[in-house]
């Protein structure tokens, strides 16, 4: 890990342990490295990049608090790399987009693009015991919801059906994309409320796009499939977009 002696004037504003991280980093990927591998020491960090030992710890911290670097003490004991859980990385993102008073428009210009192209990838490559775990998450909400209460939780299950699904992808990248932007929507939705007042004509027009889905993917009809799912994915934007004005009317005086 030879330290980086030419610096550009954007590398220069960023701090030492921050390029001393980075280039960690670009070290392990270099060395081909596994979650689990042990890191050099601190001695050899130091040498290494003729850093201070501050600079070294300062380095470290970075990473461990960015999910790459995983410390033990005791016997045995020292820096080794770590995977970063889709949980960890969700959450990591989420707090970027903490601020930044996303739209449903925002989440479903993505969804729309995305989620009927790996529902087509999907057609014909689902195990039934997965197809038979999608129905058991559709007969969560198998009837309207009766109570405010209620229509929460069919609708944070009626996203978590598009989750199960993303899980599937031979994609990683377009599994997470799709996975994060349905956690996203969850979260919106429960904060703002987005299930109050309790919408019917949402639930009955999502589940039966879900069941159709599902006939879809059992038959291998990716055409289908992809239709099914860009149809329920314009469907849930313009019922959700009602939800949100309705929403916002609640909060503004007339």
């Amino acid at each position: 890990m030879p330290p980086a002696t030419t610096r550009s004037k954007a590398e220069s504003k960023v701090s030492r342990p921050v390029r001393v991280a980075e280039a960690i980093k670009g070290w392990v990927v270099e060395e081909g490295l596994r979650a689990g591998d042990r890191l050099p020491g601190e001695a050899e960090l130091i040498e290494q990049f003729s850093m201070s030992k501050g600079t070294i710890r300062e380095a470290m911290r970075i990473l461990e608090a960015q999910g790459l670097v995983k410390t033990r003490t005791g016997p045995g004991g020292g820096s080794f790399v770590h995977e970063v859980s889709r949980n960890r990385a969700k959450a990591l993102l989420g707090n970027y987009f903490y601020f930044k008073h996303l739209t449903i428009d925002d989440i479903y210009q993505l969804r729309i693009a995305l989620e009927p192209e790996l529902a087509a990838s999907l057609a014909g490559r689902l195990s039934e015991e997965t197809l038979q775990m999608l129905e058991a998450n559709i007969a969560e909400y198998d009837n309207p919801a009766e109570s405010v209460e209620e229509e929460r939780a069919q609708h944070v299950a009626s996203l978590r059906f598009h989750a199960l699904l993303a899980e599937q992808s031979d994609n990683p990248l377009l599994g997470f994309l799709i996975d994060f932007m349905v956690n996203l929507l969850s979260d919106l939705t429960v904060y703002r409320r987005l299930y109050s007042p309790p919408n019917a004509e949402l639930w009955a027009e999502g589940r039966a796009h879900q069941k159709r889905l599902i006939a879809a993917l059992r038959a291998g009809n990716a055409d289908a499939a992809r239709a099914t799912m860009a149809d329920h994915m314009q469907a849930a934007r313009t019922l959700m977009r009602h939800q949100e004005a309705r929403m916002l009317r609640r909060f503004i005086p007339e």
